[in-house]
């Protein structure tokens, strides 16, 4: 069952060890440019993540990036760049989700605590504009729809803030897989890069390396990867042991 899957898919996620770069309460200090423009020119930034998440291959295109039922059954193969547009005009919150869900199983990626809180309220938030909104429809008292107005106010400007910083939480990750700071992708990470400041416990498992097709390097050294021992001589220092017999003796 379509539903029942989506569900394991959900349930899953929360056994990722790996997490976001930055936190949906950092991205604005990460970088401050990026979510300005997520802000004011939201679809714009939604395509083009979706795109570089794709690895600029269009034709890997999925509406919804196969998270929906709708997925697979818009002609996306006949014209991947309209039907794209298209999804982040009309269905801009599922378009974030959808590469935010894309980029969590392609790298092992949970969200932490904090994030989903964060999350969470915001959909609180519209719940709750939204029952004002048809009780003041319903009672046609003039208090309640202004308390309404105020709510539904609030509860755009929350969900415009945290879909950019939503998305510039995977522009971020994105450039982290791409190598532009830290480490390059194939070197291997200093001791103390190890494990993250912002993690309680190290994960125990690594990135796993992207899709054969495009030909990528790997993303990241897997943390905790054991550093490459030394070559032993041949043969080992005290080899025979002492006592033992030699040949011919």
């Amino acid at each position: 069952m379509p539903s029942q899957e989506y569900m394991d898919k959900m349930q899953g996620r929360q056994n990722y060890r790996n997490l976001w770069h930055s936190d949906l309460m950092s991205t604005i200090q990460a970088d401050t440019p990026y979510c300005c423009f997520a802000a004011f020119c939201a679809p714009c930034a939604s395509y083009l993540l979706r795109k570089r998440a794709l690895y600029n291959d269009m034709s890997r295109y999925v509406c919804c990036a196969g998270y929906m039922p709708c997925s697979g059954r818009c002609g996306e193969s006949k014209c991947p760049e309209f039907c794209l547009a298209t999804e982040v005009f009309l269905c801009f919150g599922n378009s974030v989700a959808s590469t935010r869900f894309l980029l969590q199983d392609e790298f092992n990626i949970q969200t932490t605590q904090c994030d989903n809180c964060i999350i969470g309220f915001m959909f609180c938030l519209q719940q709750i504009a939204c029952i004002f909104s048809i009780v003041a429809m319903i009672v046609g008292s003039e208090e309640i729809s202004e308390a309404s107005q105020l709510l539904n106010c609030l509860a755009d400007l929350v969900y415009c803030t945290v879909c950019a910083c939503m998305q510039t939480q995977h522009k971020i990750e994105m450039d982290k897989r791409d190598g532009k700071f830290g480490p390059q992708p194939m070197a291997v990470p200093q001791f103390q890069q190890m494990s993250r400041i912002d993690q309680q416990v190290p994960p125990s498992v690594g990135y796993p390396p992207q899709p054969a097709y495009p030909p990528q390097p790997a993303y990241g050294q897997p943390y905790g990867y054991p550093p490459p021992q030394q070559a032993q001589g041949y043969p080992p220092a005290g080899y025979p042991p002492s006592g033992y017999p030699h040949s011919g003796h």
